[in-house]
């Protein structure tokens, strides 16, 4: 639940990201969040039909691969390494950004470069020395940042006399596009739900464990989302200011009910969750890079784990490495780092829709297999795919339509950079895979390893 939880890190879209969202989808946030919490609660069922039989730190790399086969795989590994980089990426921007306004406070002022790398340096040293540590750390971290929120809510809710926001119950000047176009960020804001499945080998009981995680994840993220986006909108109604070009919504809300210093605790919180957020996303990046590095599709040193700490430091090395040189490289060249967020948030947001659109088709057609098919999850993996093509309609929209307008630059360029991603990605595998013949078979075999493990101990 640490792990899952400090991947989608739900302090940051109430204290933070919540004005990207909102100038997407305006009076009908609440419900593009709404939406995403059932199309994900979908999609966690059909993961779930996987967790609930195998683990390992492949996560839905390996569930893909068990039961669509080595291709479709690949395409999910590459898309998850992108997904958590990128989410990772995104948050460090948060982190820099947010640290910047906070310390600020104090007259100190430094670089945007300076401040990613010690966000970087840290969550590597952190992923690098002990998993279980760092997730208890970042646990205790959402959690007490979470309630300081809930609280400081119930008071701009009760400074607003509990008033009920008909603009947004009624979705004023709201269009479906907007709604659509809005689940691109949405996704991101839930992305990593599912990183749980990472950890499969260093979990205790993890057939129990991490889909309870995954579910549970989803639907308090979800609930958290909904109300916390109600108030803050109503909150901003009549101040004459825009949330959607607020970089600390909550902390000017604070200031308007009185309570100033809960506002600031509230900024260090979400500092903190920012922090956890990196971890957690170069967690999971790492484990899956290191199984397919196992796997050869990676360099082998990808694939080494520590002796001492037994976690896959090399991986763990790498991966903070891009997660720093590619918001250190957009600063270089003077975008600001709170549009870096949006922007690298949006990428990483194709990543996890490929990754749920193809976990639900693999669950039915992996419990064909198995002969464990029945009717309802053939009835839940349509309802998910559903789900999920609402956001990518969104984000690419239909040229003409007033109802799902193209999305505006450079929001319109994003699908097709990571259908570029993809394309050079597995281009990469198919000809890895004319010099190795045995590559593919190889990688089936490995996973059906770990799952036939499994399978005999709990007799599925």
């Amino acid at each position: 639940m640490a792990q899952s939880f400090a991947v989608i890190a739900p302090t940051t879209i109430p204290a933070s990201n919540i004005g990207l969202i909102v100038a997407l989808s305006g009076n009908g946030t609440w419900l593009s969040f709404l939406i995403g919490l059932v199309g994900l609660l979908l999609v966690s069922v059909n993961i779930n039909q996987f967790a609930s039989r195998s683990a390992s730190p492949g996560s839905l790399y390996a569930y893909i691969t068990k039961g669509l086969g080595p291709t479709a795989g690949v395409i999910c590994g590459w898309s998850l390494v992108l997904a958590y980089l990128f989410t990772g990426m995104s948050v460090l921007c948060g982190f820099a950004n947010f640290s910047s306004i906070f310390i600020a406070h104090l007259g100190i002022h430094p670089s945007s470069i300076t401040l990613l790398a010690i966000g970087a340096g840290i969550s590597w040293y952190a992923a690098y020395k002990d998993i279980q540590l760092s997730a208890i750390a970042m646990l205790w971290i959402e959690g007490a940042s979470l309630v300081l929120i809930a609280i400081l809510c119930f008071i701009i809710w009760a400074h607003k006399g509990f008033a009920l926001d008909m603009s947004q119950l009624t979705l004023s000047g709201v269009s479906p596009g907007n709604v659509a176009t809005g689940l691109v960020l949405v996704m991101f804001g839930f992305s990593g739900f599912e990183s749980a499945t990472s950890l499969g080998d260093e979990a205790k009981k993890p057939l129990r464990t991490i889909p309870k995680a995954v579910m549970g994840s989803v639907m308090l993220a979800g609930l958290f989302f909904v109300s916390t986006t109600y108030i803050e909108v109503l909150g901003f109604s009549g101040t004459g200011v825009s949330i959607a070009h607020t970089e600390e919504p909550l902390g000017f809300l604070s200031q308007q009910a009185g309570v100033g210093f809960l506002g600031e605790l509230v900024g260090l919180g979400a500092l903190f969750s920012f922090f956890a957020c990196i971890l957690g996303s170069i967690n999971p990046a790492a484990r899956v890079a290191f199984l397919m590095a196992r796997h050869g599709l990676f360099h082998a040193s990808l694939g080494n784990a520590h002796a001492a700490n037994r976690t896959p430091h090399v991986a763990v090395t790498i991966c903070s490495l891009f997660t720093f040189l590619v918001p250190a490289l957009m600063s270089f060249f003077h975008i600001q780092l709170f549009e870096c967020m949006g922007y690298l948030g949006a990428i990483c947001s194709y990543g996890f829709l490929t990754v749920y659109i193809m976990i639900s088709v693999a669950a039915p057609v992996y419990l064909y297999k198995i002969r464990k098919l029945r009717p309802i999850d053939v009835v839940f993996a349509v309802l998910a795919l559903v789900f999920m093509m609402i956001p990518v309609v969104g984000s690419v929209g239909l040229p003409g339509s007033n109802l799902f307008p193209v999305p505006e630059a450079p929001y319109n360029t994003f699908p097709y950079i990571f259908l570029m991603y993809l394309a050079v990605s597995c281009g990469w595998f198919f000809l890895k895979k004319q010099h190795s013949p045995h590559l593919a078979a190889a990688m089936q075999q490995r996973v059906e390893e770990i799952h036939s493990r499994f399978a005999e101990r709990n007799n599925f």
